[in-house]
């Protein structure tokens, strides 16, 4: 059995890691960095870039480069209205009132996208190990849908992963935390302010056992939000300057989104910070710049709601759980976000003075956490039992649109509950299952996951068929439900992967266009390695000709000029396969082998030409006895290194 990964799908940056030794590792990426921005950029010749390389495009290409996907994934149109205004790619409608993003007048779904970048972190993962990966446990945040778990273990699928887990966040920040400190017992909150997601969980921890007691949080609320804050403070002030609207320029606001970014992490170690962007924009007086100073106080003050926002599913999370604020014995920071200084000083004040714990990296504590979960599975970590619960309650809708509850919030999963239902008029023959997941008591206020039909139920007065409703969550929080006439047997049961989630068959086919698009980028990269090793002999032949020239046959000459030619016309040719450029190439090279060694043969018959003629001809002149250079006279004169300086040296010792 290969290696399991851990994965960390964020909503600006991912992160992978591998248990070896015992221990997490993290892997870093092929550009040298130990998280990779999760964004995938397309260019107009159909290449694709993910990762660093598609960051460093995106201001200049911002329609065609996606990022936050995540915030899409699994949800529905009417549900991202603001996350919608505040990307510069194009979002349409998908199936089922899903959002998909259209790209160079093609569809993709949020799974796609995040398949593109699972695929380049599992790249990585196979370069560090050297064998190939097929195995993930992948991270959600806490508070995911049904809906968004599924969605995301479809993209896992997608990118040609067997997606073995799917694991809440905090959950594997805590197994990070707690790897090392199993004989201690501690409830432990885990505060977690991605870039996308708010997540608070407390774990209970001790003798091997990671228990969850209770989870709350806003998957509307993370860093992208309070970078919007900034931006909207940028373009406002632009406005009133200069009256121009920003906001309606998408090259310039991605060049403010990443502006209020790098401002944003400044200000986390400094009172304030400058930002300048020249040519911003232009108008018939001329280019626009902006230039403006944040200060920490007015950052805060622009992120107050934000930070505010953070206390409420703490409090809940708290109640859930039955504890209070001193049973609480450590807490710990998740996410990138949490470096904000107010962020920090909120959590503290909420603590009554108590200082969050530092021991974890924010930045990579939920990926190593998930590579301690893999090890779980791979049967590489023992006595460890990790115990999750589910975010939200589910249940599903009855008579005058209420919301009746089958499993509730924060129940122990994996788990399974059966509930028996009756028809609500008389001669019933059929009955809709509508499965919802929330905490509101009307149905319509709460999230749908599905609907399906159990027929076939015989006509009887209402109140008497009986009708059991089972509900099953797997231990990756994924729900099935199914529903039996207690009467007649009949059983009607479906997965809920919600209603805009995808078919098998689509899944695999958006699994084969990955592994179709991931041998073409293999394709597309060998065509330019192909290219630089032809730039490479181009040069090489023309500095032998240039320094040797008249050590080659004329034939030689011919045939390499010739090569050349063609090679240089199959350049040109982007039509040309893989195959034949090869075959040029090689062909060129063979050529030059040859004048190589004629080369070389010719040079070496001057030598020895050479030497002969110095020993027959060459007049013996015995050495003068006045001669400066009379080694047998010669004396050893001590040198005095710390008094001369016309001495010095530059050295280090070398292995």
């Amino acid at each position: 059995m290969g290696k399991v990964i851990g994965i960390d799908l964020g909503t600006t940056n991912s992160c992978v890691a591998v248990l070896e030794g015992g221990q997490p590792v993290v892997i870093s990426n092929s550009e040298g960095g130990r998280t990779t921005p999760s964004m995938v950029g397309f260019g107009k010749a159909g290449d694709r870039l993910v990762g660093q390389l598609a960051k460093r495009q995106a201001v200049t290409n911002a329609e065609n480069t996606i990022f936050s996907i995540k915030r899409f994934i699994g949800r529905r149109w009417d549900d991202t209205q603001t996350e919608r205004s505040r990307v510069p790619y194009n979002c349409v409608k998908g199936k089922d009132d899903t959002v998909d993003v259209q790209i160079r007048g093609r569809n993709y779904t949020p799974q796609e996208i995040s398949a593109m970048i699972l695929q380049k972190l599992k790249q990585d993962a196979e370069n560090y190990l050297g064998e190939a990966v097929t195995q993930a446990v992948i991270t959600v945040p806490a508070y995911f849908s049904d809906a968004q778990r599924q969605a995301t273990k479809d993209a896992g699928t997608i990118a040609g992963l067997e997606v073995l887990r799917i694991i809440n966040e905090p959950t594997a920040a805590a197994l990070a935390y707690g790897l090392d400190k199993q004989d201690q017992e501690q409830c432990v909150l885990v505060f977690d302010l991605g870039g996308g997601t708010f997540d608070v969980s407390i774990l209970q921890l001790g003798d091997g056992v990671f228990e969850v007691k209770a989870t709350s949080g806003n998957n509307h609320l993370g860093g992208d939000d309070f970078d919007g804050c900034v931006v909207q403070w940028m373009i406002e002030a632009f406005r009133q300057q200069e009256t121009i609207d920003l906001s309606v320029d998408k090259m310039a606001l991605q060049r403010l989104r990443e502006a209020a970014e790098k401002a944003k992490i400044e200000l986390s170690g400094t009172l304030s910070t400058s930002i300048n962007l020249p040519f911003i924009t232009a108008d018939e007086t001329g280019p626009k710049h902006l230039e403006t100073e944040l200060t920490r106080s007015k950052f805060e003050e622009l992120t107050s709601t934000l930070i505010q926002n953070t206390i409420e599913p703490m409090k809940q999370a708290l109640k859930d759980a039955e504890l209070t604020i001193e049973e609480i014995d450590r807490i710990i920071l998740v996410g990138g976000s949490t470096r904000i200084p107010s962020v920090q000083d909120a959590l503290r004040k909420f603590f009554n003075g108590k200082a969050p714990d530092r021991s974890v990296n924010p930045d990579e504590a939920v990926a190593l956490g998930a590579a301690i979960q893999a090890g779980v599975l791979g049967g590489e970590v023992k006595d460890l039992l990790l115990l999750d619960v589910t975010p939200l309650s589910l249940g599903i809708e009855t008579l005058g649109e209420v919301f009746t509850r089958v499993i509730e919030r924060n129940t122990t999963v994996p788990t399974s509950k059966t509930q028996v239902f009756s028809t609500a008029t008389d001669g019933q023959t059929s009955v809709e299952i509508h499965v919802l997941q929330g905490e509101r008591a009307m149905a319509k206020d709460n999230k749908s996951l599905g609907k399906f039909q159990l027929t076939g139920i015989p006509p009887a007065p209402r109140g008497v068929p009986q009708i059991e409703v089972a509900f099953d969550i797997d231990a990756n929080g994924i729900l099935k439900v199914s529903a039996r006439d207690k009467g007649t047997n009949r059983e009607q049961s479906v997965e809920i992967s919600n209603t805009g989630g995808l078919s098998g068959s689509e899944i695999e086919r958006m699994k084969q266009e990955a592994e179709v698009f991931a041998e073409e980028d293999t394709r597309r990269k060998y065509r330019v390695e192909l290219r630089n090793k032809a730039d490479n002999l181009f040069s090489s032949y023309e500095s032998t000709m240039r320094d040797n020239g008249e050590f080659i046959s004329d034939s030689l000459k011919a045939q390499a000029n010739e090569k050349v030619a063609e090679l240089k016309t199959a350049i040109a040719d982007p039509k040309i396969s893989i195959e034949d450029l090869t075959q040029k190439v090689d062909a060129l090279q063979q050529i030059l082998f040859a004048i190589g060694a004629a080369v070389y043969g010719s040079l070496n018959q001057d030598h020895e030409d050479f030497g002969k003629s110095s020993n027959n001809d060459a007049p013996k002149t015995p050495a003068a006895s006045n001669s400066d250079f009379d080694f047998d006279n010669d004396e050893t004169v001590p040198a005095d290194f710390e008094n001369d300086a016309t001495i010095t040296a530059d050295y280090e010792a070398v292995d």
